[in-house]
């Protein structure tokens, strides 16, 4: 569960690669521990990495066309479906239950 939450640190104002830090530093202590943390955690991570991702093509998207309105309901978009399923998964976890992200790569296995 805390590997999911420790990404909501990214939500600090001008931090938004803490998400990606928090999970990573709760999955590398816990990882050889908790196999369960281990698989949660690499879950985690993809997805924050995934969001940063999807985040800073709709900021790009916003200034390449010159139409702020796409790229920042986009990036509002993003934000908001990223605070959600953090928050399901971190639910989930906590009542044992394993967590796949629906719109995630995977960076890690």
């Amino acid at each position: 569960m805390l590997c999911h939450l420790a990404a909501l640190a990214g939500f600090l104002p001008m931090m938004p690669f803490l998400a990606v830090a928090g999970p990573l530093v709760v999955w590398l202590v816990k990882k050889d521990e908790y196999p369960f943390v281990n698989t949660q955690g690499k879950a985690a991570i993809n997805f924050q990495i995934s969001m940063l991702i999807y985040g800073a093509f709709a900021i790009l998207l916003a200034l390449a066309c010159g139409s702020l309105g796409i790229g920042i309901v986009l990036f509002l978009a993003v934000v908001i479906s990223d605070l959600i399923l953090t928050i399901i998964a971190a639910i989930k976890a906590n009542e044992g239950e394993s967590f796949q992200y629906p719109v995630s790569f995977t960076f890690i296995r």
